[in-house]
């Protein structure tokens, strides 16, 4: 069966680069280009691309999503630190949404984050720059997948400390909170600048996709409206023949082999979320039938 997929046979085109491995290297590039076009220019790319209340209002609307490509050059500790947390986030839950529905995921964090952050701060002369709200929405997306698996790091390179995803979900929620209220909202000066609204612009992002949008179909042409027919346009249709319907022949393993295949090339490209109701039953079925060989 696997040699009859067309990613196993010689001479298949290799994989394309991973959307993950694009996203990783265009923050990296923008930060490159953010380095060398400030020390040409006074106002740097950041009161261009940044979010800015007042450029918004001018028609800025590009900047919810090219805010977050962009940091501040004078902390590259932090650009490091969200590069290492899309890229382990994201290479678990990339093979789950499949290519598509990650880009989409993470844009619409990106604006999210920046949209709540644009509410609260409308009449302030502020700048938002920085991916925290999509790194955010991929936190708390990772842990609604894997609340209980077991994350072990070396705390100062030297002390193993183990947590559970869902802690470290919580855990963000609750600073976030904390300070989107005392220094957002009621105005206390912070030990350091934060976007606390973005962050949990981001975070409510990623809960919303998990609970209400990860299991749809995204399939446009199957949401039709239903209209109840008259009764004796039913019994006139009762009696003429049943329209047919298609199916997998399950005895027929040539068929089931070709329709496994499609489904395993649907999984590998756009994820497992993507799959029919039909068939997550013909994969069951196909598994049931392996297994009592």
């Amino acid at each position: 069966m696997l040699q009859d997929r067309p990613y196993m046979r010689d001479g298949y085109e290799k994989r394309r680069t991973s959307i993950l491995t694009w996203l990783i290297s265009a923050i990296a590039a923008a930060f490159v280009v953010q380095i060398a076009f400030g020390r040409i220019s006074v106002t740097g790319l950041e009161w261009t691309f940044g979010l800015v209340p007042a450029g918004f209002r001018e028609g800025h609307i590009w900047t919810l999503l090219t805010y977050g490509f962009l940091h501040s050059t004078d902390n590259l500790l932090q650009v490091i630190a969200y590069l290492l947390v899309i890229y382990f986030t994201g290479r678990e839950v990339l093979p789950i949404l499949g290519d598509r529905r990650f880009l989409l995921f993470y844009a619409s964090a990106l604006v999210a984050g920046g949209a709540f952050w644009l509410g609260v701060h409308w009449r302030h002369p502020d700048l938002l720059t920085g991916a925290s709200a999509a790194v955010s929405a991929l936190v708390i997306l990772y842990a609604c997948f894997f609340p209980n698996r077991e994350i072990t790091l070396l705390l100062f390179f030297v002390l193993p400390v183990t947590f559970k995803p869902k802690y470290i979900a919580w855990a963000l929620l609750v600073v976030d909170l904390c300070g989107f209220v005392f220094y957002e909202l009621l105005g206390a000066a912070p030990p350091f600048y934060a976007a606390h609204s973005a962050h949990l612009g981001g975070m409510a992002a990623g809960w919303i996709y998990f609970r209400y949008l990860h299991d749809s179909n995204w399939s446009f042409a199957s949401a039709r409206t239903e209209i109840e027919l008259p009764r004796w346009v039913k019994q006139r249709g009762a009696a003429k023949a049943a329209a047919p319907t298609f199916s997998v022949n399950m005895g027929d393993r040539g068929h089931l082999r070709a329709e496994v295949d499609r489904i395993l090339d649907k999984i590998n490209s756009d994820g497992f979320g993507s799959l029919s109701a039909d068939e997550k039953r013909v994969l069951d079925e196909a598994r049931d039938l392996i297994s009592r060989r």
